[in-house]
């Protein structure tokens, strides 16, 4: 099995798969119009693609590598970030201008289920569980808590202007927001819902990713051209690390070595070696890349 990068490139409505050892691009496929995000199951034998001016969500076979299905809804309205529950059945698809959020069956790949959500619900993060999804709401400045076996909402959390960016860290203790207009990120303990800090970056912070070991987050800053490096124990900004152009989708390789960043204006990826802080190298991909996502292919 060889460790492959999916990287989604909006503005010409291609996915690419991307050998990380030889960091050549294997295979790139065409798509619905403008691919925003990716999630892959987690025995790694399906990835789900959201095309959000296509409303639709493309399901793609990892081994042997192809294109399987499209899903389709009428309700569908700019579907954006999904999430594999831990084991395997579901799939939580956030819908922005539906203000709703969608379950997919991983096995049969249709919509069973749709939720009233707050107002532009954008970004799915599940606690390591996976008992529980947290949605962010840019329209509504929260972030919703959903249950995932009765699939009800337990609480919505108020946070700053326009969060998109969220993510648990491993341990679980940990909610990061990253709140565009505000510049900051929101940390909530998990336990008690409750926000602890408020992290500054620089201009407009868009996403989140964590190390698996839960001591580093990475903020990608759009407007600032750099990703902001958090302590987390401190939940403090440590660096600043400049990129490309508009950095979005930020991920992690398997073992936390190196970690991905897609430059949405430069057309490319920052590499970052973690144990340095400091860009090592860059690869050329599609025009507008932004979500991302690490599958193993045989």
């Amino acid at each position: 099995m060889a460790d492959y990068l999916i990287v989604l490139n909006k503005d010409e409505n291609t996915v690419m798969f991307i050998d990380e050892k030889t960091k050549e691009i294997v295979k790139t496929f065409e798509v619905g119009q403008n691919p925003h995000e990716v999630s892959v199951t987690p025995n790694g034998e399906k990835a789900f693609v959201s095309c959000a001016g296509a409303n639709t969500v493309e399901v793609f076979c990892l081994n042997p590598l192809s294109k399987k299905k499209i899903i389709s809804h009428p309700e569908f309205r700019f579907p954006h970030e999904s999430a594999v529950l831990p084991d395997g059945s579901k799939v939580i698809l956030a819908s922005t201008y539906a203000n709703k959020v969608f379950i997919i069956d991983v096995q049969t790949e249709e919509v069973e289920k749709v939720i009233l959500a707050q107002r532009m619900s954008h970004m799915v993060a599940l606690n390591p569980d996976g008992s529980k999804a947290y949605i962010s709401n840019i329209g509504s400045n929260s972030i919703s808590v959903l249950e995932t076996k009765t699939f009800e909402w337990l609480t919505h959390i108020p946070v700053g202007r326009s969060p998109e960016g969220i993510a648990i860290s491993p341990n679980g203790k940990w909610l990061y927001c990253a709140n565009q207009d505000d510049n900051l990120v929101y940390v909530i303990d998990t336990t008690t819902n409750a926000l602890v800090a408020r992290i500054g970056t620089d201009k407009l912070p868009i996403r989140v990713s964590f190390t698996k070991d839960s001591k580093i987050a990475f903020i990608p800053n759009r407007e600032g051209n750099c990703v902001s490096v958090i302590n987390v124990e401190m939940h403090r900004e440590i660096k600043r690390i400049p990129t490309g152009i508009w950095p979005g989708g930020t991920v992690f390789n398997h073992d936390d070595s190196f970690c991905y960043v897609a430059n949405n204006k430069t057309n490319d990826l920052s590499i970052i070696k973690v144990s340095d802080l400091k860009v090592v190298a860059t690869i050329d991909v599609g025009i507008h890349p932004d979500g991302m996502a690490f599958c193993r292919i045989e």
